[in-house]
């Protein structure tokens, strides 16, 4: 018998964790569907996060398993002494969707191509799992929900900035536009810090409702400020902004701001999310590989923070039931 391929992170085609490609949405079956929306039209500043989704891709092969390692499946996380993803990995059931067909030029039939693919991966029963381009792009995912949603808001940045000579689709407006999409209530925004966020933009967030948490007040406080503002087991949609971060930890972002959210910070609290609520979806976006170092520490981030953000929603109740596993057995340590 011929030994097992190594297959080392550097040969092969990279999917997501070397995920099974499956581009047919129509067909889709999987229970997590990652997406790329390689759109970087509405940045304002330096251009080049199109690129990410590619990037991160060709990172996150580091976190598949080789080698000798194939036989276990998932990650194993030295801290808790367990595997996650276990079932996923074995069973085929991440799938990597490939990306949205962007139309340069045209921001809107972008988005509707956007909201178009993520439509079918929820009406496929999956969660997406979408890797911009600029944070213009949750609009479009945020778009394709139909049930009243919870979003969740990771950024240095409000992003509710008026659509200044009609330029709805820039990445300094999502979270304003999608506050009139009818199934969006709740919005939480955290990790607010930046010296160049409008003290107007602020006063709109508030007077729709927003709960605003700056930098500061979750250092005081702490991620129960966050839980306290969901409620237990809501729909809730994740939209993170690479930038939430500190700025030393993400050379590859063009809006890093000074004195965010150390990782694990950061990854503990979205763990904490994803045992509070029902976690539908999530993104990560804003990174940009065109200014990144040259080891792409950045995308090797956000390919490490879907990882282990995803592995915990795969862990939780909601997800389970979702899935008919909640006879399984508690994962094996």
């Amino acid at each position: 018998m011929s030994e097992p391929k190594l297959n080392l992170p550097f040969v092969g085609i990279p999917s997501y964790l070397r995920a099974p490609i499956a581009t047919d949405l129509d067909e889709l079956d999987a229970d997590i569907a990652i997406l790329g929306v390689p759109s970087d039209e509405g940045s304002p500043w330096y251009p080049g996060a199109r690129m990410a989704p590619r990037q991160i891709r060709e990172m996150s092969v580091r976190y598949a398993e080789y080698g000798p390692t194939q036989r276990h499946g998932g990650y194993y996380d030295l801290d808790e002494d367990r595997r996650y993803l276990v079932h996923e990995t074995k069973n085929n059931r991440i799938v990597d969707c490939g990306d949205v067909d962007v139309v340069y030029t045209n921001p809107e039939q972008t988005m509707n191509n956007v909201t178009r693919s993520v439509r079918k991966i929820l009406d496929a029963g999956a969660l997406p799992v979408v890797f911009g381009g600029d944070h213009a792009i949750s609009w479009g995912v945020v778009r394709a929900y139909e049930q009243p949603v919870v979003l969740l808001h990771f950024d240095a940045h409000l992003d509710f900035r008026p659509f200044v000579h009609g330029a709805e689709y820039g990445n300094g407006s999502p979270i304003r536009k999608m506050s009139s999409l009818p199934h969006v209530g709740q919005m939480v925004q955290v990790g607010m810090r930046s010296m160049r966020m409008s003290q107007d933009d602020l006063s709109d967030a508030k007077r729709n409702g927003n709960d605003v948490i700056t930098m500061k007040q979750f250092r005081r406080h702490g991620m129960e400020r966050v839980l306290d503002k969901i409620p237990s087991g809501a729909a809730v949609y994740v939209s993170m902004d690479i930038d939430v971060l500190d700025m030393p930890l993400v050379p590859g972002c063009a809006s890093a701001e000074p004195d965010g959210f150390a990782y694990e910070e950061l990854k503990q609290t979205l763990f904490a999310i994803a045992r509070h609520t029902n976690v539908i979806g999530f993104d990560i976006v804003e990174i940009n590989p065109m200014i990144d170092v040259r080891s792409n520490n950045t995308s090797l981030l956000g390919a490490q923070l879907a990882l282990e953000f995803m592995a915990r929603v795969a862990d939780s109740a909601p997800y389970l039931q979702r899935n008919d596993r909640t006879h399984e057995e508690p994962l094996a340590r």
